[in-house]
């Protein structure tokens, strides 16, 4: 964090360092499984680009005012794979670790935009 913040609840630099910790430690292992047979390249993707989105949360948490405007992509990132992760759970095309991880993942969104909503714009 960079200091005392009026303008941010200290929560909020928190919650995205720990979203990002946690992504990192439930993303990158994944690298050292077999992924689905004819879906390698787009296992392999989504763990690349999530990984990478834990960096994004990682800067937010070090200055939320001046990322506040990244915070919504946050929002997005999580709902992309929360919504579908609930979905296919309850249509019976997802196992339930899949409805587990997809709820983390809309509690982090669900928190990003309370974090959104409690950071001051930039001046």
């Amino acid at each position: 964090m960079t200091g005392v913040d009026l303008a941010s609840p200290s929560w909020v630099g928190w919650w995205f360092r720990g979203a990002a910790i946690y992504g990192l430690i439930a993303l990158l292992p994944q690298y050292l499984f077999p992924q689905p047979a004819g879906a390698e390249l787009a296992s392999y993707a989504f763990i690349g680009t999530a990984s990478a989105f834990q960096l994004v949360f990682w800067a937010i948490g070090g200055d939320p005012m001046r990322y506040r405007a990244l915070m919504l992509a946050g929002v997005a990132e999580k709902l992309a794979f929360g919504v579908p992760a609930v979905v296919l759970f309850a249509r019976g095309f997802a196992p339930a670790p899949v409805l587990v991880f997809g709820g983390i993942d809309l509690a982090l969104g669900l928190g990003f935009m309370l974090a959104w909503r409690a950071t001051a714009p930039a001046a």
